[in-house]
């Protein structure tokens, strides 16, 4: 029989899955529909939460939607840091969030200066703009830290990435950051549609994993995401894009029911990039975390459990009012080490 634990605190419930047997997951862990319905949104930690408002709002016109402060032992079993206060503020653009965590206790560690693109613990959100030109001249009046030589336009024998107009940046954190430009024949339809905007909403998270293939274990075997596109890219334009001599990349583009995608990049040169730090906690600045929905929060943790996923969390904790748009949830960490936070609604 399964062991499971439950401790009550401050109208929170903590589920400690113990021991699990393969039967527990049965017909219900292998129904119809997939472990996730939906990529709710891409939580990144910062060192100032009002300065990255600031930044997110102003020079990329994201809209704060709520801003929250928690403290307490679920959150701290929930997030593995133990005495925290995080202030949290979901900010929207166009139909996709993102979330903004400020550890006011304990702090964590800035991202290092020597990071680079094609190391393990690379994520960034791929936000689409109506003109790159304009976007550019945007983030070259804001200052913002270049990550590209500048922006890049992917070549015409490249047919899967033709035509693609791309820019990376850092956020003041040191947040790695894309502008995305889809030509008529590339990306979602809802990115072609007219409107005033130059900033229209996030296509994409994209993260650096080492084999492609157990990365499709976890994403789309585990979790249920479908492989939406692929591409090999290379040459100088993705060069200078990514900021890597001699980059090489296999990419996979997955996508759940709802939401932006996750896009796996593999390296297949140069294979230098430095590997997950094993000591990253969720106070840490290089700390993101990719937020999606399940229909049931216990039925994914046994079946991602059975899988010997590395958890975070100490179970499946309980939030009785959602302050924070989840009554359940549980974070993990893929193959790699990206951090994955499992909600329930």
């Amino acid at each position: 029989m399964n062991t499971m634990k439950t401790l009550r605190r401050h109208g929170w419930h903590i589920v400690v899955l113990a021991v699990l047997l393969p039967t527990c997951i049965g017909a219900a862990g292998q129904g119809l529909k997939p472990l996730v319905t939906e990529i709710n949104a891409v939580n990144m930690t910062v060192a100032d939460m009002d300065r990255a408002v600031q930044f997110y709002s102003q020079v990329l016109d994201f809209q704060k939607v709520s801003d929250a402060e928690v403290a307490g032992e679920p959150y701290e079993h929930l997030e593995g840091v133990f005495g925290l206060r995080m202030r949290i503020v979901r900010m929207r653009l166009g139909d996709e969030s993102i979330e903004l965590t400020e550890y006011l206790a304990p702090r964590g560690r800035p991202i290092p200066p020597d990071a680079h693109s094609n190391d393990r613990s690379f994520q960034h959100i791929a936000i689409i703009v109506s003109d790159m030109d304009g976007a550019f001249a945007r983030l070259k009046q804001a200052k913002v830290e270049y990550a590209s030589s500048g922006p890049q336009r992917l070549p015409d024998w490249n047919k899967n990435a033709a035509g693609i107009e791309a820019f990376y940046f850092k956020d003041p954190d040191g947040h790695p950051l894309e502008i995305l430009h889809f030509p008529s024949d590339k990306g979602l339809e809802k990115w072609h549609r007219s409107n005033d905007r130059l900033f229209l909403g996030i296509d994409h998270t994209a993260i650096v994993v080492a084999d492609t293939d157990a990365s499709l274990t976890f994403y789309r075997d585990l979790l249920g995401m479908r492989v939406a596109g692929e591409s090999e890219n290379y040459g100088t334009e993705q060069e200078h894009l990514n900021n890597v001599f001699g980059a090489h990349l296999r990419i996979t583009a997955l996508r759940a029911a709802v939401g932006p995608g996750i896009e796996l990049l593999e390296y297949i040169a140069p294979r230098t990039g430095a590997p997950f730090p094993a000591d990253e906690h969720a106070n840490d600045i290089l700390h993101r975390q990719t937020e999606v929905f399940t229909p049931d929060a216990a039925i994914a943790a046994r079946k991602l459990l059975s899988a010997h996923t590395n958890f975070v969390s100490s179970g499946v904790i309980t939030e009785s009012d959602g302050r924070l748009g989840f009554h359940k949830a549980f974070l993990v960490r893929d193959p790699d080490g990206h951090a994955v936070l499992v909600e329930e609604r």
